[in-house]
């Protein structure tokens, strides 16, 4: 038996009866790490030997009996945009490429006091700003299903992680799609709670009204366990929300009879891949066989979606990246005088789509443009909050695809940065409500490549569309497929 092919939740339980110790899981996750991380690529910082201290702290405790936190022992990771005391936090960028933070963010230090293991910290696109892990300073990760392909972004390095079993679970963080739509490229499982649930202090700031902080798990149930340990009210961050956090895991009982479920017509378009717009279609059908009621739903301002998230974001991205200007931390270039270090330590500090962003982002909040872009963004924005909440007036939960095609070629849409942004189109609105998503694995391509849906709940009941989710992944058999790293 390979430990680390095992979920969350069954080697919690071999580790409380103590068929296994937290140090041998901890120990077979880094031989997958050493037999397969020369392809993928999927971490920029390795902690082995705090991990393996940190695992047998764990065995002590377990050791103790008595309840125990299902994370007690559990290896994990976390993209490096979580602060981790003592721990090289890089944002996969090299304006933060010596940067060691002096204390844990809430997140982190939540997984912690429930006695998780941390394995590493995972690659991304820097500051959390692409589709596909290709942005990243450091290396590009390879999907693990395909290794010419991407395996989305931003959290790409969590999603091939858990996909290639070089982790139990992990952390990511979700502005625009970027735990739901790598977890679709990558065949595992991404959940996206709501705006508020889950604080966001100690990561590293995108777009402070869209990041939101969710697990990447191999299944539902692991999802359910992750979220009940990270959610959670939090003076720290003044966007936490201080309502109860349900105990998620016992919603899934595989039963979704009687839920409405809503199918919006704007999220099957011309141009999807037709194999993904089939295999959701196969997805809801199997859905209602399980007893489901379908209502047909319409989202009209989808369409605007992208052009006000790439609006609001860039703006945000602007004003939280002005910090890094070479003076309190990070890079700081050579220079003569205080104007050339900033200039220069921005200029060689930041890779070309931070500066992108952060020039649209100036742009629109520019006097002049203001009121044209960014006050119009925000009042769209409204708009498509509201569609949300029309449609929910109907059912419970919306399902759509989660990406609009599967993992693309390494270097295929690099060139071609509208066509990377839409690769979101679909997972852009919930962000902009605030609304949870979670997206499962529901079929292969003919090329053997994963493809996700999303089930979109209401703000704050992540338990319904853990519910369905559930239900879906026990009606079939796609979270149980493997890639075998051995193509490429």
């Amino acid at each position: 038996m390979s430990l680390h092919t095992l979920t969350l939740h069954e080697l919690h339980g071999k580790l409380k009866k103590r068929e296994v110790s937290s140090v041998e899981v901890t120990e077979s996750v880094f031989r997958r790490i050493s037999a397969t991380e020369d392809k993928l690529h999927s971490y920029i910082t390795l902690c082995r030997d705090k991990a393996i201290a940190e695992a047998k702290q764990a065995d002590e405790r377990l050791g103790k009996g008595g309840e125990s936190s299902p994370l007690l022992g559990i290896p994990l990771a976390l993209k490096d945009i979580f602060l981790t005391q003592g721990v090289l936090t890089t944002c996969a960028s090299k304006i933060l490429g010596n940067f060691v933070p002096p204390y844990d963010g809430t997140a982190v230090r939540k997984l912690k006091e429930a006695g998780a293991v941390a394995v590493g910290k995972t690659n991304m696109d820097e500051f959390a700003m692409g589709s596909s892990t290709e942005n990243s300073a450091i290396a590009i990760t390879h999907n693990p299903w395909k290794l010419d392909r991407v395996p989305g972004g931003s959290s790409g390095g969590s999603a091939a992680a858990v996909a290639a079993d070089q982790c139990i679970a992990a952390l990511g963080t979700d502005t625009g799609g970027s735990i739901r739509q790598p977890a679709a490229c990558c065949g595992i499982v991404g959940l996206k709670p709501t705006y508020g649930r889950v604080s966001r202090y100690g990561i590293i700031a995108f777009a402070s009204s869209l990041d939101q902080v969710g697990p990447m798990t191999k299944n539902v149930t692991d999802c359910a366990l992750m979220l009940e340990a990270v959610a959670g009210y939090d003076p720290s961050d003044s966007t936490s929300v201080n309502a109860p956090v349900p105990a998620y895991a016992s919603f899934l009982n595989g039963d979704a009879k009687g839920l409405r479920v809503g199918i919006p017509k704007e999220y099957f378009i011309p141009g999807m891949q037709p194999e993904v717009e089939q295999a959701v279609k196969e997805a809801i059908r199997v859905l209602e066989k399980n007893g489901i009621r379908i209502e047909k739903v319409s989202l009209p301002h989808t369409e605007y979606a992208v052009a006000v998230y790439y609006i609001i974001a860039t703006a945000e991205a602007s004003s939280n990246l002005a910090r890094y200007d070479g003076m309190k931390y990070g890079y700081r270039a050579l220079a003569r005088d205080l104007t050339e270090t900033y200039t220069r330590s921005r200029e060689q500090g930041f890779g070309a789509e931070v500066k992108r962003r952060i020039m649209l982002g100036t742009y629109a909040l520019s006097a002049g443009y203001y009121d044209a872009y960014y006050l119009k963004a925000q009042r769209v924005r409204t708009l498509v909050k509201k569609d949300f909440e029309a449609a929910f007036r109907k059912c419970d939960a919306i399902i759509t695809p989660t990406a609009p095609t599967t993992a693309f070629k390494i270097g295929e849409k690099t060139q071609d940065p509208l066509q990377m942004y839409l690769s979101d189109i679909f997972t852009i609105s919930a962000n902009l409500a605030g609304l949870p998503a979670i997206s499962v694995p529901c079929g292969f391509d003919a090329e053997g490549l994963p493809i996700g849906m999303q089930i979109i709940g209401r703000h704050f009941d992540e338990a319904t569309i853990l519910r369905l989710a559930f239900a879906y992944e026990q009606a079939t058999e796609w979270h149980k497929k493997k890639p075998l790293l051995d193509h490429g």
